[in-house]
């Protein structure tokens, strides 16, 4: 037994502007999506020696609340590339994927940041707002102010799950002027199609695990977003949702703007703004992946001629456990950082 079920290289669905495919093994006994994803978020190793240091920063923003953005204390060139990371729902730079990246950059030699969405550095933010899967004005801030901040360092960015969507949906609203602020842009396991992965995700298993998952702590902080803005929301309905789309209709939706879940996942997702993309950009999907379901992925129809799209058959939702040893098992997630990080690096 050589420890993989599948050996294959990252489909290319469109061969522009791509460079060395991702070789990715499903290791044997981690067969399906969900096992995948699971076993990368929870069992995983997640260090790769010593675990990264950060300098946190906190910036105020142009409405009085701040965010809150973390360094990674490597040392890199002063004109190496700065390599920016948008989180997914819930995240940090406590996730997996987030040290895995940090862990990439550093044995590159280039800078590292994290910045936080609202709400999920630690500390609760102050305005009455959140986050949403379609913020595509406070990835613009955030990516401008950091260019000024390194005038002598090309910024590429990559964007996980819902940082994904909000980072494809600013390089569509930015067209070419996402050119003067970054080389190149990913999005990892992002749902691109809103609405069909969160119908996906609020079904069976995914809906008793993920969901529930998600909003253990969604729900918290909503509740103490309520006390700081009193009638905010109504809070009993809030505490009867049981799926993202209840809790997006009585939350996230009103409080960015949205009449509800379905304008806002019908308005926020990047999709039908890949072609609005002028600068390289990669977007990378697992066809097993649990929240996007294959069919709603992008095909190079659906995407400009910037628009690279890598679709393996395995890797689950942010997963891609890497399969070592003599019996195949994960040692790491290390995998898809290594392949994202050198696909950006190789269009700055």
């Amino acid at each position: 037994m050589d420890g993989a079920t599948t050996a294959a290289p990252i489909s290319r669905v469109t061969e522009r502007g791509v460079g060395q495919a991702m070789n990715y093994r499903a290791p044997w006994w981690l067969p399906g999506g969900n096992t995948q994803t699971l076993w990368a978020a929870l069992a995983c190793r997640q260090r790769f020696g010593p675990a990264p240091r950060w300098q946190r920063r906190r910036w105020t923003t142009d409405d009085g609340d701040f965010i809150d953005v973390d360094q990674a204390q490597h040392p890199s060139a002063p004109h190496a590339p700065l390599l920016v990371l948008f989180h997914g729902l819930e995240g940090s730079s406590s996730s997996h994927y987030a040290v895995a990246f940090a862990d990439f950059a550093a044995e590159q030699g280039i800078a590292f940041v994290v910045p936080h969405f609202r709400g999920c550095s630690g500390e609760l933010n102050l305005a009455p707002r959140a986050y949403h899967s379609g913020d595509h004005a406070e990835v613009d801030w955030v990516l401008r102010r950091l260019a000024a901040e390194h005038p002598g360092r090309p910024v590429l960015a990559v964007g996980v799950s819902l940082g994904g969507n909000a980072l494809l949906r600013w390089a569509g609203e930015a067209g070419a002027s996402a050119r003067s602020v970054v080389k190149a842009v990913a999005a990892v396991s992002s749902p691109l199609d809103l609405a069909a992965g969160g119908h996906a995700i609020g079904r069976g298993f995914n809906r008793l695990v993920y969901t529930r998952v998600f909003l253990s702590t969604m729900v918290p902080k909503a509740l103490k977003k309520l006390e700081q803005h009193p009638g905010l929301f109504d809070r009993e309905a809030l505490l009867q949702a049981r799926d993202l789309y209840a809790f997006d209709n009585l939350f996230t939706a009103p409080l960015h703007g949205f009449r509800d879940t379905d304008d806002y996942w019908a308005r926020a997702s990047a999709k039908p703004l890949l072609p609005d993309i002028r600068v390289p950009a990669l977007a990378l999907n697992a066809r097993n992946d649990p929240f996007v379901p294959a069919s709603s992925l992008p095909q190079p129809a659906d995407a400009g001629r910037h628009v690279t799209l890598w679709q393996p058959p395995q890797g689950g939702h942010v997963g891609f456990p890497h399969a070592s040893g003599r019996w195949g098992l994960p040692g790491h997630v290390r995998a898809m950082p290594q392949a994202v990080g050198r696909w950006l690096l190789d269009h700055h």
